[in-house]
């Protein structure tokens, strides 16, 4: 049964000797964190987990502590293990997160709570954030920058090779559980169980070695050893789709049928894999980015350009951030495309301050990848007095003297401190890699990352007046 809190306790007043008392910026996070619309859209997704988890079954872990926990793992960028051993361990802790002296959820059941809210409700609390800042007068929303930037997923450096290699891993290991699901049904079966996980693995020994060798004698070696990689993946491949025909008509075990979704979603995401490995190295056509499979386990990574010194990829998504004055993020996004230009993307950014401070804002600053005169024209029609984006190319005289003037040089600093807030987010918020996986835990991971920002620069703010 979904519950709400658990009775209020004062651990500060049960022990007064010790002077505990939270840090300006917890104080200010705890009033903040009060808010009975955030607890009701949290209860919300919670409560989808079991059509009767509102009213029947044991007492699960109060709402209030697991959006608390979720921001404390944030704001002092823990894991979910580090999150239960220091709130756990500190009083001030045990207060601020509302557990008091009751058992701290462990990680796996944070873990499993926190999969629950989608991504869609943490965007609807970022709004509810800054709706709070805008009545706090920590923000109006009169200045806007906008900018992008690129969140790593969980994944290893992509090659043809790893990926065939994984392919096979995965395969071989849901064979193995399936031989025991199967059980006597699995003798009809005769080689499909077969792992070819050593086989695939002394052949990417070789490739390594061979990636050395020069000229069409070297090339030539790659392509032949590649070949037998290959051969090898399609053959179990081939034991996979057996196997998962045999596990289907097994549809009463509910293993059996586990086993039958994984395999039927690694088994076509290996056959891509395959046809990739074939057309880029046997063929020798190269594959275009957009069409690549860079991960088994985290299918959406695209492959992020960043033309910056020592890294000009990354493979991840692209995000697209709103800044405004004080410092908030009113809007973020994950974009559908990592490569080319991000200018189609600036009609949402100026949408959201209409829809958060019902007026466009004053000052709108972007660089040039986000530049463009029909976005000039989209700006000045919502309503912007003042729009700093760069001419792209060479400027025509008059634009080059309104750029070099002082009000639009004025406006184009402002720009600047979205790249500061980009790398804080990255360092102290954990948007630099996302934990978790598919595109929807891409979103969650986003969310938390920004709403925890959010509630800590109302919280500064409100640390400050005090």
């Amino acid at each position: 049964m979904l519950r709400n809190r658990y009775n209020r306790t004062d651990l500060f007043a049960l022990v007064p000797r010790l002077g505990l008392r939270f840090e300006p910026q917890l104080e200010q996070l705890d009033r903040l964190l009060d808010d009975d619309e955030i607890l009701e859209k949290v209860r919300d997704d919670l409560a989808r987990r079991h059509p009767k988890t509102r009213s029947r079954g044991r007492p699960s872990t109060p709402v209030e502590v697991i959006l608390r926990m979720l921001v404390v793992m944030r704001l002092y960028a823990w894991s979910y293990e580090q999150a239960e051993y220091f709130v756990n361990d500190s009083l001030v802790l045990r207060q601020f997160c509302r557990v008091y002296l009751e058992r701290v959820p462990d990680d796996t059941t944070l873990i499993r709570w926190a999969n629950t809210i989608g991504p869609e409700t943490v965007q609807t609390l970022n709004d509810r954030v800054v709706q709070l800042a805008r009545s706090l007068k920590v923000t109006r929303g009169r200045k806007l920058r906008v900018d992008t930037t690129a969140v790593e997923t969980n994944i290893h450096f992509p090659t043809d090779s790893g990926l065939l290699g994984d392919g096979v891993r995965v395969v071989s290991r849901l064979l193995r559980r399936a031989k025991g699901v199967l059980g006597e049904a699995a003798s009809g079966l005769g080689e499909a169980f077969r792992s070819r996980v050593r086989t695939v693995r002394k052949l990417a020994q070789q490739l390594h070695r061979l990636a050395r060798r020069k000229g069409e004698q070297g090339r030539g070696a790659m392509k032949a050893a590649y070949g037998r990689l290959i051969a090898t993946v399609k053959r179990t491949a081939a034991q996979g789709r057996r196997v998962l025909e045999a596990i289907r008509q097994r549809a009463d075990s509910p293993k059996a049928t586990r086993l039958a979704e994984q395999l039927g979603e690694i088994l076509p995401r290996l056959k891509r894999g395959i046809r990739q490995a074939e057309r880029r190295v046997l063929q020798d056509d190269p594959v275009p980015a957009d069409e690549k499979v860079l991960s088994l386990f985290q299918p959406h990574t695209q492959v992020v350009p960043r033309f910056k010194a020592g890294k000009a990829v990354e493979f991840g998504r692209k995000i697209r951030l709103d800044e405004v004055e004080g410092g908030l993020i009113t809007g973020y996004a994950i974009l559908e495309q990592a490569g080319g230009q991000d200018q189609p993307y600036l009609a949402d950014a100026l949408a959201n301050p209409k829809d958060r401070f019902g007026r466009a804002p004053d000052l709108l600053a972007a660089d040039r990848g986000l530049s463009s005169a029909a976005n000039e024209r989209l700006a000045k029609e919502a309503g912007v007095k003042q729009v700093a984006l760069p001419h792209v190319g060479k400027p025509p005289p008059g634009r080059r003297a309104e750029e070099r003037g002082q009000r639009f040089r004025r406006g184009y600093r402002f720009r600047a401190g979205i790249e500061g807030r980009i790398h804080v987010l990255r360092r102290d918020y954990k948007l630099k890699r996302c934990r978790y996986h598919d595109e929807r835990g891409m979103g969650r991971w986003v969310g938390w990352g920004i709403v925890t920002h959010n509630l800590s620069k109302v919280a500064e703010a409100g640390a400050a007046r005090g």
